[in-house]
């Protein structure tokens, strides 16, 4: 089990997201250029459902980490756009699935697209969006990209089956928290990073270093979005209070309040993720809050955040590698 010990950090000062986003800009309409033509279907919900997610907010952060990874190592070849758009349609399919799974009615503060059009039509449009990403990663003409992506959507797929396995138990370790993590949203965030180091023609340590960086970015940014939920407002996260707690998922506050509040204290975590009981938030916030398990949380997030930006020592210094330390300090330092 990990340290106990919580030592206070020096904040960083604020990064500016909208800055390191402005880096990539004008590759990131050709992005959309390319998402939008791929969405021009003659079956008008796929249209109209594709529209909504993708043009539904979201920071784009996983293309983004693709073409700043590629300027920091050359330039953005006509094979990093169309990997950037895949990885884009993968992370959407991954959402509808996830809502119609977790029977959420909210996504980027708006109503999912579930809630909106049904549940058949949800995983059969998230299907759809697979469907397209592999034809589109066909046109790079390369076996090692369809070897990467075919493993990462077979990964996503796993950790979203572990996941399903520990909902509903409070028993689910640290460490089994963190393989679901690994699996079900890093991997993506890793394959992203990997995949600009290949086009790039890289060689193995900065290809292999660069999927490092996105594996613990990917898992920084899991973390704070489970201490968010327990922290930040409904409209500053876009989706319910305590739907990690409403669909039993033991999330890394959980579990740490658990095993570091006295019995009584745990027992009500216990009960709630047992139960899957959202009326249980202002009890369960209170133990959480008491046992520093927010702060323990932010803690790990900051550790994983430290080792992506350590990884990056193989890249050149460039203003490209500056933004993708910056990502990682954002990372931790977001309230969204």
């Amino acid at each position: 089990m990990a340290s106990q010990s919580i030592p206070s950090s020096t904040p960083e000062a604020p990064i500016d997201f909208n800055s390191i986003k402005s880096l990539t800009v004008d590759e990131a309409k050709a992005v959309d250029s390319l998402i939008i033509n791929e969405l021009s279907s003659d079956v008008i919900l796929i249209n109209q459902m594709g529209h909504y997610i993708v043009g539904n907010g979201g920071k784009r952060l996983r293309p983004m980490l693709l073409l700043l990874a590629a300027k920091a190592l050359g330039d953005v070849s006509e094979n990093h756009l169309i990997l950037a758009a895949v990885i884009e349609f993968i992370h959407t399919a991954t959402l509808l699935h996830d809502d119609v799974v977790d029977e959420s009615d909210l996504r980027r503060g708006q109503e999912s697209a579930n809630a909106v059009w049904g549940n058949a039509a949800s995983v059969l449009v998230g299907d759809y969006l697979y469907s397209s990403a592999f034809e589109m990663m066909v046109r790079t003409n390369s076996i090692r990209v369809m070897e990467i992506l075919s493993k990462t959507t077979t990964a996503i797929a796993e950790g979203e089956v572990l996941q399903l396995l520990n909902c509903n138990n409070p028993e689910t370790t640290e460490e089994k928290y963190l393989e679901v993590i690994a699996r079900k949203t890093a991997i993506l965030f890793s394959a992203a990073t990997r995949l600009s180091a290949v086009l790039s023609g890289s060689d193995q340590t900065t290809e292999d270093n660069l999927a490092l960086y996105g594996q613990h970015l990917g898992i920084a940014f899991q973390l704070i979005d489970d201490a968010l939920d327990y922290k930040a407002t409904k409209e500053e996260l876009g989706k319910n209070l305590g739907d990690d707690l409403a669909e039993g998922k033991p999330t890394l506050p959980l579990i740490y309040a658990i095993q570091h509040g006295n019995p009584q204290d745990a027992q009500v975590i216990i009960n709630a993720v047992k139960n899957g009981d959202r009326n249980a938030f202002n009890e369960v916030y209170a133990v959480v809050l008491a046992t520093k398990a927010i702060a323990y949380t932010e803690q790990r997030a900051e550790q994983e955040a430290q080792k992506a930006i350590d990884a990056l020592h193989v890249l050149p210094e460039s203003t490209f590698k500056d933004a993708l330390i910056s990502l990682a300090k954002f990372s931790v330092q977001r309230n969204y």
